[in-house]
């Protein structure tokens, strides 16, 4: 049975077809936003007039039968770390609560207003990106819309709570470490973390090699028209390259399934993480009928390093080169603690280090290119925690702000430039939802999607939240 249209797809055709507006597409969402966000705080900014004006114009055009863009009169949010002509780009700091307006649209933001779509805001987001779950000194924390006292991931968490509580068709998201596949995983969401270079990226990153652009939504065909409207090169990023398309048009199946708890040998994972894990891998490699490969996470990248441990050099001190390093030692006391912590480390880091640590990026890349080949996805949990508090802590006693390294999973693809997708897999006994992390061959994106959408097909999960419906407009 084909799954009923996601909330992009659903919008884009209604107001195609004639069956609703633009500017009533802008005004529901809108109401939804000012209804759905007080306690979740995903939101920070709105732009109601400037929206509401952009609708009607693009409902003029439609009536004048000119030409319709593929999101034609869809309203997206976009996360404060991109720019927005018009609107001040402020990264959850208030080092930068009075950042002046951006003076043009950032690539994602362009791509999606080229396609017809409407910005009507900005989503919350960790101060400068860091951190895993989403709080801040200047805008507060945002909640977790299947459970308050839950954080809804980071960093891209304001756009994963927004597109859960049903406010919104689009909410843009990045991904350096996991933003968009951790508020993915808890949120209930489908997101992927595309091959580097497959979307093409300016200004340079905070995390020059590591961070890209990347889809969040509530199915796997909304995704893939996300996606589609984002691949490309980009001037002044040497690492864009033109995305191959396929020639074949019939689903990817693996061959092969590579099943690891870890990548790096950062402990055993929480009971309830290990047993949900196990059900979903042995599901989607039953679901393929593909041999399946156990590996230790030890064994992943054995002899060659921890690729976790050099993320964290390598964001660490390009994140404070991107800042300056004066300024950083300037601000770390106005920063929120996670954020001071994290630039602390980096201010630590010397060349050498640093060095040495881009150079084993290579061998990371090398050894997941030969252990995939071309018929073969890794398998792992992409969140390794059952329960993540707003404030950041990971059990009830936990210190607030801090999370532990344990707790990610995702950073290994940023590292390597590698594909990877989350899906929602089901949920805890204590009602936060959990992923299943697939990763594929470099350039594999579109075949990636086909086994999200096989494992959507069989094992459906609810768009949004309890409690709330899913973006309509018609």
């Amino acid at each position: 049975m084909t799954p009923a249209p996601g909330a992009i797809r659903a919008t884009a055709d209604a107001i195609a077809a004639g069956r609703a507006s633009a500017v009533a597409a802008v005004e529901e969402c809108i109401r939804r936003i000012r209804e759905r966000d007080r306690d979740l705080g995903a939101v920070v900014a709105l732009r109601v007039d400037d929206a509401l004006d952009e609708a009607a114009e693009l409902d003029a055009r439609r009536a004048r039968g000119g030409a319709l863009g593929r999101l034609h009169g869809v309203p997206v949010l976009v996360k404060d770390l991109e720019d927005v002509a018009g609107m001040p780009t402020r990264k959850g700091s208030r080092l930068l609560a009075g950042a002046a307006p951006a003076t043009a649209d950032e690539v994602v933001p362009a791509l999606l207003r080229r396609a017809g779509a409407v910005v009507v805001g900005k989503t919350n987001l960790p101060e400068f990106a860091i951190e895993g779950f989403t709080d801040n000194l200047l805008d507060g924390t945002t909640r977790n819309p299947w459970d308050r006292r839950m954080t809804p991931g980071g960093s891209s968490g304001g756009s994963a709570a927004a597109l859960a509580a049903g406010m919104v068709p689009i909410a843009t998201a990045t991904d350096g470490g996991g933003s968009v596949r951790i508020p993915a995983a808890l949120c209930g969401l489908v997101g992927l973390k595309p091959t580097h270079g497959a979307v093409g990226r300016w200004p340079v990153a905070d995390w020059i090699d590591l961070s890209t652009y990347g889809p969040l939504t509530t199915t796997v065909d909304d995704l893939r028209i996300l996606f589609s409207l984002m691949v490309g090169r980009v001037d002044g990023d040497p690492s864009s390259a033109p995305f191959p398309r396929r020639v074949r048009d019939e689903p990817w199946r693996p061959s092969r399934v590579v099943v690891a708890e870890r990548t790096s040998p950062l402990g055993p994972l929480p009971g309830a993480v290990a047993a949900a894990f196990a059900i979903a891998a042995a599901d989607l490699g039953a679901l393929l009928g593909a041999e399946v490969l156990r590996l230790e996470p030890q064994d992943v990248f054995a002899g060659l390093g921890d690729p976790d441990l050099d993320w964290f050099t390598l964001a660490t001190a390009e994140h404070v080169n991107a800042l300056g390093r004066s300024y950083v030692e300037e601000s770390l006391d106005a920063m929120h603690p996670s954020s001071a912590e994290f630039l602390r480390h980096g201010l630590a880091v010397d060349v050498d280090e640093y060095l040495s640590a881009r150079r084993r990026r290579t061998a990371y890349a090398r050894r997941l290119d030969e252990l995939l080949g071309g018929d073969a996805v890794l398998l792992t949990p992409t969140v390794a925690v059952d329960e993540w508090y707003a404030d950041g802590r990971t059990t009830e006693s936990g210190r607030p702000g801090m999370t532990p390294p344990e707790v990610y999973s995702t950073a290994v693809q940023n590292v390597t430039g590698h594909p990877a997708v989350t899906v929602p897999a089901g949920r805890y006994d204590g009602g936060l939802p959990y992923g299943l992390q697939i990763t594929a061959p470099r350039w594999y994106d579109e075949q990636l999607l086909d086994v999200a959408a096989l494992w959507e097909a069989h094992r459906p999960w609810p768009r949004v939240a309890d409690g709330f419906d899913e973006f309509r407009v018609d």
